[in-house]
C-alpha cells in the first residue's frame, strides 16, 4: 500500500511539473493577432490584441498553441503571430512610466491596466520598456506580468 501512495504522489508531481516546464512565455509579434476558440481558422474569433502582448503557453496543436493571458483568460493563436521577444503587461488601474529607473524620475505617462510593452532592459526593480506606437520610459515590476 505505501509503494501505491509513493508511486501516486510521484506520478502527480511529474504531471504537474510537466505542465509548468511547457509554459512558455511568447509575444505576440503582429500588429493585431486574432484570438480564437480552437486550433484553426474556422473556430470562433474570442478577442484581439495588439504587438508586445504576452502569452504564456499551455499547449500546441500543430501550429497553434493554446495559452493564458495576465488576467488568466485562455485562448488559441497561430504560432506565426507570435515570437521570443520579451516583453510585459500592466496589470494595475494606474501605472506610471518615468524617465529613468526610480521615484526621483520625472512621470512621462501614465497608462491603464492591460497595456503591454516590449522590454529592452532591466536596472534592479525597474524596468525599460517600449509601446508599439514608440513611447517608451521605465516601469517598476511591481505594475507589471
Amino acid at each position: 500500500m505505501k509503494i501505491f501512495k509513493y508511486t501516486a504522489a510521484i506520478l502527480f508531481f511529474l504531471i504537474i511539473f510537466s505542465e509548468i516546464a511547457l509554459a512558455e512565455r511568447l509575444t505576440v509579434a503582429s500588429s493585431l493577432a486574432n484570438i480564437r476558440s480552437g486550433p484553426g481558422t474556422n473556430y470562433d474569433i474570442l478577442w484581439q490584441v495588439g504587438k508586445y502582448f504576452p502569452v504564456s503557453i499551455i499547449k500546441k496543436s500543430g501550429n497553434w498553441y493554446f495559452f493564458k493571458d495576465f488576467e488568466g483568460d485562455e485562448g488559441w493563436i497561430h504560432n506565426s503571430l507570435v515570437n521570443k521577444i520579451s516583453s510585459v503587461i500592466t496589470n494595475k488601474v494606474k501605472c506610471n512610466i518615468r524617465s529613468g529607473p526610480g521615484l526621483k524620475y520625472k512621470i512621462l505617462f501614465s497608462v491603464d491596466n492591460g497595456i503591454p510593452f516590449k522590454v529592452i532592459k532591466k536596472k534592479g526593480s525597474w524596468i525599460n520598456i517600449r509601446h508599439a506606437d514608440g513611447d517608451s520610459g521605465w516601469i517598476h515590476k511591481s505594475l507589471i506580468w
